[in-house]
């Protein structure tokens, strides 16, 4: 089963260590209900660095492209309960990208995930595209590996909301985004020297180096995982 969805939320930020145990308890206990509760959210799930650093990957698959500026989106986005006001100034060094799914690949959920940022060579568009999916396409079947996939952000024209004015202004966005999710991270750590190196991407048409780190999972949850209010 490829993402669930067409689009989906990316974000990466750090997280002080003196705030990540009260962080992790608002983020799977509050937040992500709030943010599944919400018409087209399919499904939440939250990464940490693998290397033990303050890193936290997130994402938010969506079911469509209008999700991500809904009326009942940007009415969560613009009334952040209290513990939401009180954590989101913590979170550091964010980027957040509200994307579209170009290609998924393969399925399930294993413990690692691989993120790479990057941006494509001037002209080079359509001919990295055809290659990272090329690529992503034939990942999945590999010992290690589940499923992999592809999101260029492209953000709808919305007015900054009061979460991104509570972190300080509008989150820098990445452009192109290439996920590749295992059950074992030593097969990510064979792509980072192979398929999906620095010099690789370059040949396919991508520009400077790409942004990568590799997380653990700490919670995935659907829709179906809530409990009912009591």
């Amino acid at each position: 089963m490829p993402l669930l969805g067409q689009a989906a939320i990316a974000m990466w930020w750090d997280m002080a260590p003196a705030h990540r145990d009260e962080f992790e308890h608002w983020h799977s206990h509050e937040h992500f209900p709030e943010r599944l509760g919400i018409p087209g959210f399919r499904r939440g799930s939250r990464w940490a660095d693998a290397t033990g650093g303050p890193g936290f990957f997130v994402m938010y698959e969506l079911d469509d492209y209008a999700t991500l500026s809904s009326p009942h989106y940007l009415e969560r986005l613009n009334n952040p309960t209290p513990w939401s006001r009180k954590l989101m100034p913590h979170h550091s060094n964010m980027v957040r990208s509200l994307t579209r799914v170009l290609g998924s690949f393969g399925g399930g959920l294993g413990q690692s995930m691989l993120t790479l940022r990057l941006s494509p060579a001037a002209g080079q568009g359509e001919a990295l595209r055809a290659s990272l999916c090329a690529t992503l396409a034939a990942l999945p079947l590999r010992p290690g590996l589940a499923s992999a996939h592809l999101l260029q952000t492209q953000a709808p024209a919305i007015a900054p909301t009061q979460e991104q004015l509570i972190r300080g202004g509008v989150d820098p966005a990445a452009d192109w985004i290439v996920l590749v999710n295992a059950y074992d991270a030593a097969a990510i750590a064979l792509l980072l020297s192979g398929e999906l190196c620095a010099r690789a991407l370059a040949d396919a048409g991508a520009a400077g180096a790409p942004v990568s780190a590799i997380y653990d999972l700490r919670l995935a949850m659907t829709p179906s995982d809530l409990l009912p209010m009591p």
